[in-house]
C-alpha cells in the first residue's frame, strides 16, 4: 500500500491509502481515508470560519487599518471609533467589509490544513494511553500554524491587507477579489501574494502553538482522570475564548509586523527585522500593540466558535463514521 497525496488534500484536509489487492487474478484498487477526523476538520472549520468572519470582520478591518496607520505620516485615525466613523462616512457600512472575500475564500482550506495537520501530529505524539499533554499540544499547534501559514494564510492575508489598504487610496484600483489577485500577480508575480512570509509563519506558528497549548491544558484539567468525560459546548467556547485571548496578548507585535510587511508600503522595509526596527525607532514600543482591542474581540469569538463547531461536527460524524 502507499499514500497518494493530491491537491484534494489541501482543500479537503485528507489523503487516501490505495491498497492493491489481487482477487481472482484481477487487480482491484481499494480506497479508504487515512483519517476521517481530518474530513470533519474541513467541515467544522469551514462552517465556523465562514460564520465567524461574516460576524466579526469589521473588527478585523479596523484592526488592520489601525496597524497600517503610521505615526510618521501623521496618523489618520484617532482610535477605533474614529476609524469606524471615517470609514462609514466615506464608504458606507459596506466599507467595513472591504477584503472580506479574501478571507471567505481561504477559510475552508485554512481550517483543513490547520486541524488536519494538528490531528496528524497529535496522533503521532500521544502517549501509550492516548493522552496528549500540554507540552506536546504546544508543538502540534506550532506545526499546524506553520503549515497553514505557508499553504494558505500568507497569500490570503496579503490579498486581504492590500484590499483594505487600497480602500484608503483616492482611486482604489482593486474592483474585487479575483481582479485584485490578477492585478497583484501581474504587477509583482506570484511572490507578490507571499509578502511577509517570515512574519506570517512566526505569527501563525505562535498563534496556534499558544491556542492549542491552552486548549489542551484546560481540557486535560477539566477531564481530570476521566479521559472520556464530555465537555459542554459552552465550556468549550469559554476555553476557546481564553485560548484566543492568550494568543492575542502573546503575539500581537508579530501581527503588526506582518500587516506592515503585507501593506502597499511594504517596499520600504528591507526585511521582517528591518520592519520591527523601524517601528520601534519611529513609533515606539506601543506601536507593536496597535489594533489589540479590535483583534481581541474578533479572535476570542473566532476561536470560541471554531472549537465549538469543530467538536460538535466531530460528534455528529462519530455517529455515522468512527472518526476517533
Amino acid at each position: 500500500s502507499f499514500i497518494l497525496v493530491t491537491p484534494l488534500c489541501l482543500t479537503h484536509g485528507f489523503c487516501f491509502t490505495l491498497k492493491l489487492t489481487c482477487v481472482d487474478s484481477v487487480s482491484v484498487f481499494q480506497m479508504k481515508p487515512c483519517s476521517w477526523r481530518a474530513v470533519s476538520s474541513v467541515h467544522s472549520g469551514g462552517i465556523a470560519g465562514g460564520i465567524e468572519i461574516c460576524i466579526t470582520f469589521p473588527t478585523e478591518y479596523v484592526k488592520t487599518q489601525l496597524q497600517l496607520d503610521e505615526k510618521a505620516n501623521p496618523p489618520k485615525y484617532r482610535g477605533i471609533v474614529d476609524c469606524v466613523k471615517q470609514t462609514v462616512n466615506s464608504h458606507g457600512v459596506r466599507g467595513l467589509y472591504r477584503g472580506l472575500s479574501s478571507l471567505l475564500y481561504g477559510s475552508i482550506p485554512k481550517a483543513a490544513v490547520r486541524f488536519g495537520m494538528f490531528e496528524f501530529l497529535s496522533n503521532k505524539m500521544r502517549d501509550e494511553s492516548g493522552k496528549l499533554d500540554s507540552k506536546r499540544g504546544f508543538f502540534c499547534g506550532l506545526g499546524a500554524g506553520v503549515a497553514e501559514a505557508v499553504v494558505v494564510v500568507c497569500p490570503m492575508e496579503t490579498v486581504k491587507v492590500k484590499f483594505i489598504h487600497d480602500q484608503t487610496s483616492a482611486n482604489p484600483k482593486y474592483r474585487g477579489f479575483f481582479h485584485g489577485v490578477r492585478e497583484i500577480i501581474r504587477a509583482e508575480g506570484l511572490k507578490g501574494t507571499y509578502q511577509g512570509l517570515t512574519a506570517t509563519v512566526l505569527k501563525q506558528g505562535s498563534n496556534q502553538a499558544i491556542r492549542f497549548y491552552v486548549m489542551t491544558s484546560m481540557r486535560n484539567w477539566y477531564k481530570g482522570d476521566d479521559p472520556n468525560k464530555a465537555i459542554n459546548p459552552l465550556i468549550t467556547g469559554l476555553f476557546g475564548a481564553i485560548a484566543g485571548a492568550a494568543s492575542v496578548f502573546g503575539n500581537t507585535p508579530l501581527d503588526v509586523i506582518k500587516t506592515r510587511m503585507q501593506g502597499l508600503e511594504a517596499h520600504k522595509y528591507k526585511s521582517t527585522v528591518d520592519c520591527a526596527v523601524q517601528i520601534m525607532k519611529y513609533e515606539g514600543p506601543m506601536a507593536f500593540y496597535k489594533g489589540t482591542v479590535p483583534r481581541l474581540g474578533r479572535v476570542c469569538m473566532d476561536v470560541a466558535i471554531v472549537f465549538i463547531i469543530y467538536e460538535e461536527v466531530v460528534k455528529v460524524l462519530n455517529m455515522v463514521w468512527k472518526t476517533d
